[in-house]
């Protein structure tokens, strides 16, 4: 069997209804050296059947026997991985063709960069687009204040498989294990964002409980430092930022003022940007019409 350059892991919970667009913008891949390690977290839906059902020998279905959660899951999915780089993909999500082609050709020309990440089309799935998530290019830029977080689209992320194994995800970081895998590690490493968007990001609406339990274990983290001596001050000065922000997120969700209020979470997207992620969809869609067609995938 040939290794392949890239493999992707997709943690995939209750997604039955979106599971099959997501695995078919991955068959729309510019770039075909890959393999989709596709790890079922316990699902009580038709999620796994329908995974399974995807003929494609590049694709590997695992089902977990309980729910563990994302991190533990991606860790599974790292430790399976073949390839030279690990990218990451949700099952709700959906990833622009030339995603995997434009990351590795970074890599190549960026060898001492360990994680890339890029831009995002936030939407909805009764097909809003709420606009596009972005962040800044450089290393420094990135992690200028660590303590409040580092602009990396998560679902976005392509590193180096080796530096995933080095530095797992630590399974009880819920809702904030992709902030403190950064935290932990941004001083030994390099990181970088693209400025293209990579992926249409499916956010049908935002989670207070979700939003807020994450806050609070990044104050756990951000306490813990305190006191141990890491940077006092910077770490008092980061939990009042998340005390800060939990109050804009509480009224901003209690209003319904969230997209126009939480800026960070969804810029504008320009008519073109529109244009191309239309396109994208049309190509995604018309992938699983093939394939249903072929009888290789049934849509849950």
């Amino acid at each position: 069997m040939t290794v392949p350059c890239v493999s992707i892991g997709m943690p995939v919970y209750n997604c039955e209804r979106t599971v099959a667009q997501a695995i078919a913008s991955i068959l729309n891949q510019s770039f075909q050296d890959w393999e989709l390690i596709v790890y079922d977290d316990g699902s009580r839906d038709a999620t796994l059947r329908v995974t399974k059902s995807f003929a494609d020998p590049r694709i590997r279905v695992f089902e977990g026997v309980v729910n563990r959660g994302l991190a533990a899951c991606l860790n599974e999915t790292i430790a399976m991985a073949s390839g030279k780089f690990f990218a990451r993909m949700d099952g709700d999500d959906i990833a622009y063709p030339g995603r995997l082609e434009k990351q590795v050709a970074f890599f190549e020309d960026h060898p001492q960069v360990d994680v890339v990440a890029g831009s995002a089309m936030v939407f909805r799935s009764d097909g809003h687009v709420l606009g596009v998530r972005r962040g800044p290019r450089t290393h420094d830029r990135i992690c200028a204040n660590p303590w409040a977080g580092f602009a990396m689209i998560h679902p976005t992320w392509m590193g180096k498989t080796a530096w995933f194994r080095l530095h797992a995800y630590r399974a009880e970081m819920v809702r904030m294990e992709d902030w403190e895998l950064l935290f932990r590690t941004y001083a030994t490493s390099r990181f970088a964002n693209l400025p293209d968007v990579l992926l249409g990001y499916r956010e049908d609406s935002l989670s207070l409980r979700k939003i807020l339990v994450g806050r609070e274990r990044k104050c756990r983290v951000m306490v813990q430092e305190a006191l141990e001596g890491r940077a006092p001050w910077q770490a008092i000065r980061g939990v009042l930022g998340q005390l800060a922000r939990a109050t804009v997120d509480l009224a901003a969700i209690g209003t319904h003022l969230d997209y126009r209020v939480l800026k960070h979470r969804a810029l504008p997207a320009s008519i073109e940007e529109v244009e191309i992620w239309l396109e994208v969809i049309g190509k995604t869609q018309a992938r699983l019409s093939q394939l249903r067609e072929e009888s290789e995938v049934i849509a849950g």
